[in-house]
């Protein structure tokens, strides 16, 4: 799958995105190492802190489906600024590719992405001793 078939998957996802509040949906592709694909979209709730983000969204569909090893995720926003993942987010996804060698596209207006490891976005995680 290319950056840009994934990131046309994010682009969908935002269609479905819950936003009254903010008006700026958000979609997010994940992919997992067995080659599956799962989609999410922001879904907001008027106590902010409830607020589930896409990428969220997408890792916990993953999940409960029994998926457990993340490579990839695309992140679709259209505004002026990339669309990265929140901190609470990169956290998250960090529980799942402890090595940080995950893949984050972040998209902007006009189809542009930029792409980091997720160890670039997230250098000291918080982790627990395992």
């Amino acid at each position: 799958m290319t950056d840009r078939d994934l990131l046309n998957m994010a682009r969908e996802a935002a269609q479905n995105a819950y936003v009254p509040y903010s008006h700026f949906p958000v979609g997010a592709a994940l992919e997992c190492a067995d080659g599956s694909v799962f989609t999410g979209c922001n879904v907001e709730n008027a106590a902010l802190g409830s607020t589930i983000c896409a990428e969220r969204t997408a890792i916990v569909k993953a999940v409960s489906e029994g998926r457990r090893k993340f490579v990839r995720i695309a992140i679709y926003g259209e505004g002026e600024s990339y669309c990265m993942p929140c901190g609470a987010c990169r956290q998250v996804m960090v529980e799942f590719a402890p090595d940080g060698d995950m893949e984050v596209l972040c998209t902007r207006s006009g189809g542009r992405y930029v792409s980091y490891r997720l160890s670039q976005l997230m250098p000291h995680p918080f982790e627990t001793f395992r």
